[in-house]
């Protein structure tokens, strides 16, 4: 579905106070940001930023950044904050592909995934967000303890997810393929997506992953 564009979405994204305009500056001082040591969660592909929040809002000892390429969304989320008491949530306007040299090594505690673009065709493979190229990435900014949660609506981008992540050497704690239906759905906070999806009668894949020793 192509995406309509906001006039003006850049310019109000560039004079945003809650965007980081030069990210990379920020490798190995995010906690200077945040001026705390609470752990940091990144959300890639937040969307309008309806999950980041509640999350922020439900955990303010937790330091959250939400990442997001396309500015007509991200301006949705930035508007939403703008009216929300959350000094703990950050965004950024950047590629996934750019994040270790935005983070330094085991900076961050935990990634969200949540409703990424499958990438259907077979030549496309390489840009999901769960191939081994961005894996890899994962793998260089995560703490050894850190997560990464993947959830989606699309069983043929979930059966890939999980083959790329034991082809990686990464393991599963958490897998299902009907969240709402499963233990995991306690305390599960819902994206605009997601709530869409619920009301359809979809089924959502739900996993935790982490670097298998």
């Amino acid at each position: 579905m192509r995406l309509r564009h906001i006039k003006g979405a850049e310019e109000e994204i560039a004079e945003s106070p809650y965007v980081i305009q030069e990210p990379k500056s920020q490798r190995g001082r995010w906690h200077t940001l945040f001026e705390n040591e609470n752990p940091i969660h990144i959300e890639i592909g937040m969307g309008k930023g309806k999950f980041l929040m509640e999350l922020a809002a439900k955990n303010p000892l937790v330091n959250y950044v939400g990442i997001e390429r396309y500015a007509s969304v991200l301006l949705k989320g930035l508007r939403k904050r703008q009216e929300a008491e959350l000094p703990n949530v950050w965004f950024m306007r950047v590629d996934a592909r750019e994040l270790a040299d935005i983070f330094d090594e085991g900076e961050v505690d935990r990634i969200y995934l949540n409703f990424s673009d499958p990438w259907p065709k077979d030549r496309h493979a390489k840009r999901r967000l769960t191939s081994d190229r961005f894996l890899a990435v994962y793998d260089r900014i995560l703490k050894k303890s850190g997560v990464v949660e993947f959830k989606t609506d699309n069983k043929e981008l979930f059966r890939f997810s999980l083959e790329s992540i034991d082809a990686c050497g990464w393991r599963t704690r958490e897998k299902t393929f009907d969240l709402h239906h499963s233990a995991a759905a306690v305390g599960n906070i819902m994206t605009e997506y997601e709530t869409r999806f619920a009301a359809e009668g979809k089924p959502i894949c739900r996993l935790v992953a982490f670097r298998g020793e």
